[in-house]
């Protein structure tokens, strides 16, 4: 777990030094009361399953993402063994908390979701473990 916030950690330093951004200049108690958020979500493939995991999202999940007001920030494939043949990490943005739940309830409940989830996984889940954590941008973060 330490080891997994750690990676979480190291991707938003990426992601900041990057300069990705949305609005610079914001301080602390503005950005409290705007109450955006980032998801960080990583997922970890059934053995075998991760270029299927990669195609379900490129050809379906995003899109499906974005009808339900769900932003994509970025998505990610290490590539270091052994994460590399097993990991998928991503960052979604939100208006506050509340706008996130209400999303993901949504989301899980669209029709189309639920029939891409029910074709992917005809031969098997693709999915093995999804780790979640929230967060908000510091008042120094290029990223907010």
């Amino acid at each position: 777990m330490i080891l997994m916030r750690k990676h979480l950690l190291t991707l938003l330093a990426i992601l900041a030094a990057a300069g990705i951004g949305y609005r610079f200049g914001q301080t602390t108690t503005a950005r409290a009361a705007s109450g955006r958020v980032f998801e960080i979500r990583t997922y970890t493939a059934e053995p075998g399953k991760l270029d299927a995991l990669h195609a379900r999202f490129r050809d379906h999940t995003l899109a499906i993402f974005k009808k339900h007001n769900m932003t994509s920030v970025a998505y990610f494939a290490p590539t270091d063994e052994p994460r590399s043949k097993d990991t998928l990490t991503y960052i979604l943005s939100f208006p506050s908390r509340d706008a996130a739940t209400k999303s993901w309830a949504d989301f899980r409940n669209d029709p189309e979701w639920q029939k891409v989830s029910k074709e992917s996984e005809a031969n098997g889940k693709l999915v093995n473990h999804v780790d979640s954590v929230f967060a908000q941008a510091t008042d120094y973060s290029p990223l907010k």
